[in-house]
């Protein structure tokens, strides 16, 4: 189209990642649309990432685990410190997660900066109502502010686990944009939590693909969300778990597989991707942490064959990747 391609010279010429020009165009399709609001996810890091150029409005980092250690870092507070690298000057910024090993790369950052400082769980408090089914596609929650009753039963259309730890800065932010004179009402927040999934066509995080056998996919792909992860998947009842597994190679992978259950059958594979890490050696990797199955390649070859072994009573998980779950046909 020639909205894109007048940005092929430049393109050419700079040489940037698909990433890089898909932040480009954004921001340009952005700007030219005049949007009242933006939500900008960064790519990788947050210091050095393209998407860094922007001065938002606030300023949010989720927790803060091992991943991507070749280009971030090897210790938690390395990689906090290139998360930490999007707090800008007098911007307010919100943490999600109070952890004791990185809590004060955020504050010496804030400082630096003159950046108001908030870590949400201080103050946000969420409560699980109901453990829900198996197979239900939202979650009933309680919220507290600084103990105080503040959104009781809120149905949020995203039901992994790690939702409850997300959802404080998702609130803290919003309480930020209204001292900033937006208004943004309860109504529209429970609407909002609770159809995210038809509001913005997210995918990927803990879907549902299908019923009998349950077949739920998740981009969790670090340590801490992979943690989250399998504690859910060890509550979910079934006969046999099986688990499509595929990863990059710039991760800690023997510390990633050995979180993984020992109890599955595994179908090894790799996306689509150079940067993805072959099956074969995965499934070498994974054997040395004692976790058995067969090579097949392709994403889609692994979950047909996962698909085709499973009974109703089964269980069928498709992850460790990202870039696994965006090759599931139909998602």
């Amino acid at each position: 189209m020639a909205w894109v391609a007048q940005w092929r010279p430049m393109f050419e010429q700079v040489q940037p990642s698909f990433f890089e020009m898909c932040v480009a165009l954004a921001f340009s399709y952005f700007a030219e649309q005049q949007v009242d609001v933006a939500v900008v996810e960064v790519g990788l890091g947050g210091r050095l990432d393209s998407t860094n150029i922007i001065t938002p409005l606030v300023s949010l980092i989720t927790n803060i685990s091992f991943d991507h250690q070749s280009l971030l870092g090897n210790t938690l507070p390395l990689i906090a410190a290139e998360k930490a690298g999007i707090i800008k000057p007098g911007v307010p910024a919100i943490i999600s997660q109070t952890q004791p090993e990185v809590q004060a790369v955020f504050e010496q950052k804030a400082a630096t900066e003159q950046a108001p400082l908030l870590f949400a769980d201080q103050h946000y408090q969420t409560t699980l109502e109901a453990q829900p089914a198996p197979d239900q596609e939202f979650q009933v929650l309680s919220v507290t502010h600084d103990g105080k009753p503040l959104l009781q039963h809120l149905e949020l259309g995203l039901v992994g686990d790690y939702q409850q730890l997300n959802l404080p800065g998702v609130l803290a932010v919003l309480d930020e944009l209204r001292r900033q004179g937006f208004v943004v009402p309860e109504a529209a927040v429970r609407e909002g939590l609770r159809n995210v999934r038809q509001l913005t066509g997210f995918r990927g995080r803990w879907t549902i693909l299908g019923r009998h056998p349950l077949v739920v996919c998740d981009t969790g792909h670090n340590e801490a969300g992979l943690r989250l992860v399998t504690a859910q998947l060890a509550r979910l009842p079934r006969r046999q778990l099986h688990f499509v597994l595929g990863v990059v190679n710039d991760k800690d992978v023997s510390k990633m597989l050995g979180l993984l259950p020992t109890d599955a059958t595994y179908y090894f594979c790799q996306a689509s991707i150079p940067r993805a890490l072959a099956a074969a050696e995965l499934a070498s990797l994974a054997a040395a942490v004692g976790l058995r199955g067969e090579v097949y390649g392709p994403v889609v070859t692994a979950v047909a064959a996962a698909r085709a072994a499973a009974g109703p009573e089964d269980v069928i998980f498709i992850g460790g990747s990202t870039f696994v779950v965006a090759e599931i046909e139909g998602l």
